[in-house]
């Protein structure tokens, strides 16, 4: 099997490259992402294995494709492998490298990385998913429950365009019991040993568009001016400094033990009065998005507003990214902006840009235990943790529909969860081969323990 591993992680080396340079980038508009690209690509991975598949396209050139490798059991369990294939924009000026070169460079420990926009969000675990299904397809191995290969446009702008409208439309050729996808398998060493973090819930989304009106006057003469922009500036001044009631749940308290640290600095985690002041002997990277993972976010990342130089404007809209935590609604997230706003929500208006409630899949069923076990392939002795994940994903749409859905896959011991992290959305994006091998097995590991006796 060693031999067969290293040509599969070969084949998953070459077809990251190749999904990487195709540059799907989806920058929110209906027009971009160009997922046509890499679903024809990946329709061709595919041809001629004799598995049924087929490709949709709701918006021109947002083609999603669906493979299904039927099992000998129509009552057995069906496992849905999903991938997404669109990637975020990039501001190639901060990059050492060409984002969408996908070069395989050796690092300073010698170790070969695949770099480019994508690389771990999540082109990697789509790649791995394209060869560890075709591997099970030639073969020649049957298995009692239906495999599903889901590549899907549209992710990374809320799946509009992509498993959204499939999910609710196509669900005879998506039907499944399970599904698999990112992210996870995020190993976290310590002095106590290592726990490995599997995305089992995600926050939900509240994106709201803040409108603030003032009046009109002449820049040269500005005291005591209707100045709008001055107004959105307290606004988003209060929202910044806004903290809410944090979420201290059994999640938590899994990642708390799973970091190692000190038994004083997990207590602080622990405790509501504390926790601020703890988070900040994290590092950076780490404490940031362990701060998101027990409290609802508000980040202003869009404005507009003014019309010239020397006009005071008159009217300014602001865009924030709210992340809601499990159990919270969108009068809920009303009550957050009249707590952070105080005074000034009576004069701001509040419109709905996207709403997407937090959802959350139990571990109490046979995905779950396989995971465990095929996870301790790699990690004899590590601990398998449920986490939430910060950013939504394409999980939400098949565990509204009672599906069970996981954030997997397994990186190697070469990349830490702050570095992690890091490279979602970031600059110099890249993973390793190990990780890749890694992640290729264990797609194959979970299809040969799930349905075993």
């Amino acid at each position: 099997m060693t031999d067969t591993i290293e040509t599969l992680t070969d084949e998953t080396v070459e077809l990251l490259q190749a999904l990487i340079r195709n540059q799907c980038v989806n920058d929110g508009t209906p027009e971009s992402g160009n997922e046509d690209v890499s679903a024809r690509l990946l329709r061709d991975e595919l041809e001629g294995t004799g598995v049924d598949f087929q490709t949709y396209e709701p918006t021109p050139g947002r083609t999603s494709l669906v493979a299904r490798w039927e099992g000998t059991d129509p009552d057995a369990p069906a496992l849905c492998l999903m991938g997404h294939t669109d990637v975020v924009p990039v501001s190639p000026d901060g990059w050492d490298r060409d984002p969408f070169g996908g070069e395989v460079v050796k690092n300073a420990n010698g170790v070969d990385e695949v770099w480019g926009r994508g690389a771990v969000d999540m082109l990697n675990l789509t790649s791995s998913m394209t060869v560890a299904f075709r591997h099970m397809i030639t073969s020649g191995k049957r298995y009692p429950g239906d495999i599903v290969y889901f590549a899907v446009a549209d992710e990374e702008a809320g799946g509009k365009h992509g498993a959204e409208q499939l999910v609710r439309d196509e669900w005879d050729a998506l039907h499944c019991d399970y599904v698999l996808t990112e992210f996870g398998g995020i190993p976290m060493h310590s002095d106590q040993g290592t726990s490995i973090l599997v995305t089992t819930a995600e926050k939900g989304v509240g994106w709201r568009r803040l409108t603030v009106k003032g009046s009109p006057g002449h820049g040269s003469a500005p005291w005591k001016t209707d100045n709008a922009l001055v107004k959105a500036a307290e606004v988003v001044r209060r929202l910044t400094e806004y903290s809410p009631k944090p979420l201290l749940d059994e999640r938590w308290g899994a990642r708390v033990k799973a970091m190692g640290l000190s038994d004083d600095l997990s207590r602080r985690l622990l405790d509501p009065s504390a926790l601020a002041d703890a988070l900040d002997e994290l590092p950076p990277d780490v404490a940031r998005y362990a701060h998101a993972c027990c409290h609802t976010t508000f980040s202003p990342n869009v404005i507009e507003g003014g019309v010239k130089t020397n006009v005071i404007p008159d009217k300014v809209v602001l865009e924030v990214d709210i992340r809601t935590l499990p159990g919270e609604t969108d009068e809920d997230v009303q009550q957050h902006l009249r707590a952070a706003l105080g005074d000034a929500y009576d004069w701001v208006e509040t419109e709905i840009i996207h709403e997407d409630a937090s959802t959350a899949s139990p571990t109490d069923n046979r995905l779950w235990e396989v995971l465990k076990s095929s996870m301790g392939n790699a990690y004899p002795e590590a601990a398998i943790i449920p986490s939430i994940v910060t950013g939504g994903t394409d999980s939400r749409f098949f565990r509204q529909r009672g599906v069970v859905a996981y954030g997997a896959g397994l990186l190697s011991a070469q990349v830490d969860s702050g570095e992690f992290f890091k490279r979602f959305h970031g600059h110099n994006e890249r993973i390793d081969r190990d990780s890749l091998r890694l992640t290729t097995q264990l797609w194959l590991d979970v299809v040969e323990q799930l349905w075993a006796p």
